[in-house]
């Protein structure tokens, strides 16, 4: 089966790790980072899968991730709220297109936005 991994253009690795990692509890599966050049890294959480580029040829920035079946939404909103990131202060929706469903997004320093969302 194929898997597809998008790939999110970054401008700075340290405001990265702080928005992926520490906030968004992703984890660093491999990088590619030689001195003087950009970086560009797998992350993941879960089943969620990303690429991260600071390559200015990869992507572009303000891309949208739709994570679609994510599970404990209320949850792992009430994780983000607790470690109190100042630069995002997300919230859950219930999306026009289906009542059944709450949706979480969040947009990274660099304008892309990942939306989770979860479905009863």
């Amino acid at each position: 089966m194929a898997h597809v991994i998008p790939i999110l253009r970054i401008f700075d690795y340290d405001k990265a790790r702080e928005f992926y990692m520490t906030w968004l509890g992703f984890r660093i599966e491999w990088e590619h980072r030689p001195e003087g050049s950009p970086a560009y890294l797998q992350i993941a959480r879960g089943d969620i899968t990303l690429h991260l580029s600071e390559h200015s040829g990869d992507c572009s920035p303000g891309a949208r991730v739709f994570i679609d079946d994510f599970q404990e939404l209320y949850a792992f909103h009430r994780q983000l709220e607790v470690k109190d990131y100042k630069y995002n202060k997300p919230s859950i929706v219930t999306p026009s297109y289906d009542p059944t469903a709450m949706e979480m997004t969040v947009t990274d320093p660099f304008s892309n936005r990942l939306t989770f969302v979860e479905r009863q």
